[in-house]
């Protein structure tokens, strides 16, 4: 019985299903889906879902933060770890430069979240750049270290900083201006939700083109062998930035969009626990596999809220959850594609 849950690949017999359909089925199951996870922040309010409910805070605005927010920068590290093969312990720096951007130019300098959005995500972009050259040489341990390091150097820098409120850190941030209609502010968390969610679409498309074709590739050779791929010409330093670079900017949108919504923010909301968090999501999901990041991050974000009433002792049950399900699904809950089928056309 173990051996059969730690060998069923849920993610095998999906693809199968999936093979078998037509474009326009695939079309049609997408369009459903997306609808109903669109309006799961009605879910708490309907009869037969509303065991949701989250008991202390808001399902809708636990959707947003951290369920949202969870999946968003889990797929950002899944980039660097799933596709990659990297060990990043410091990405929660990215989603602080992210967010302090947010505050800073918004209270400083009047900007609103949409003028911002692009600025947060290309400082994040570039401090992913200035790690990534120097620490992306080494591997393993080392580059473990050196990204933990460098998330810890962006919290005590913003720790000590006057433009960034230093322990006190930064109120008054404004949310998002109206934009198609939608408000955004306290009374319509399911807007902040909408937007996080659109987000989480578009990543997930923007990792699925870049995984069919060269850069997806070439971290699938470096996270497999990164000395083999060096050797079959893959400049595996170009494509390491590359995806660290990407994964820092996922980061860095996801932390302008959660400043807009909590409209205050402390070096405190950016610790170390938080990046280690966010790599539990990724690896019980499945390394690698965009869904089970999705379904991992998902779990594991709403499960603490939902036992939240049971005070500390939740944490004990959190943990419990964690080790039982690394026992039995030692690859994640969606691992990746055991065997990659080939398929050779032969001349008749």
């Amino acid at each position: 019985m173990m051996n059969t849950l730690r060998n069923f690949n849920l993610r095998d017999k999906g693809a199968e299903i999936w093979a078998g359909w037509n474009r326009p089925v695939r079309t049609v199951f997408v369009v459903a889906m997306i609808i109903i996870v669109g309006l799961i922040p009605f879910a708490a309010d309907w009869g037969p879902t509303s065991f949701l409910n989250t008991p202390i805070t808001s399902f809708q605005n636990v959707l947003v933060y951290p369920v949202g927010m969870f999946v968003l920068m889990a797929l950002g590290l899944n980039i660097v770890v799933g596709k990659s093969g990297l060990l990043d312990l410091g990405y929660v720096a990215f989603f602080a430069i992210g967010a302090y951007s947010q505050a800073i130019l918004s209270t400083l300098f009047g900007w609103n979240t949409w003028e911002i959005l692009p600025f947060g995500i290309l400082f994040a972009m570039i401090s992913g750049v200035i790690l990534g050259l120097p620490a992306l040489r080494l591997r393993g341990d080392y580059l473990a270290i050196i990204t933990l390091g460098f998330g810890e150097i962006v919290r005590i820098v913003a720790l000590n900083l006057s433009v960034t409120g230093g322990p006190n850190g930064i109120a008054g941030i404004p949310n998002p201006p109206t934009i198609f209609g939608f408000e955004f502010n306290l009374m319509y968390p399911q807007h902040f939700f909408w937007l996080v969610f659109a987000m989480i679409l578009l990543v997930i498309w923007m990792i699925r083109r870049f995984t069919v074709r060269r850069p997806g590739r070439a971290w699938e050779a470096i996270r497999q062998d990164e000395d083999v791929a060096a050797l079959m010409g893959v400049n595996t330093l170009i494509y390491k930035l590359w995806s660290f670079v990407i994964g820092a900017a996922v980061g860095g949108a996801a932390g302008v969009l959660y400043a807009s919504k909590v409209m205050v923010i402390s070096p405190d909301m950016f610790k170390f626990e938080v990046s280690i968090l966010i790599l539990a999501c990724v690896v019980f999901g499945g390394i690698g596999n965009i869904w089970g990041v999705v379904l991992g991050a998902s779990m594991l974000a709403y499960l603490p809220e939902r036992i939240r009433f049971i005070s500390d002792a939740r944490q004990v049950i959190f943990g419990l959850v964690l080790i039982l399900m690394m026992n039995l699904r030692p690859d994640g809950l969606l691992p990746r594609k055991k065997r990659e089928k080939i398929t050779e056309k032969r001349s008749m």
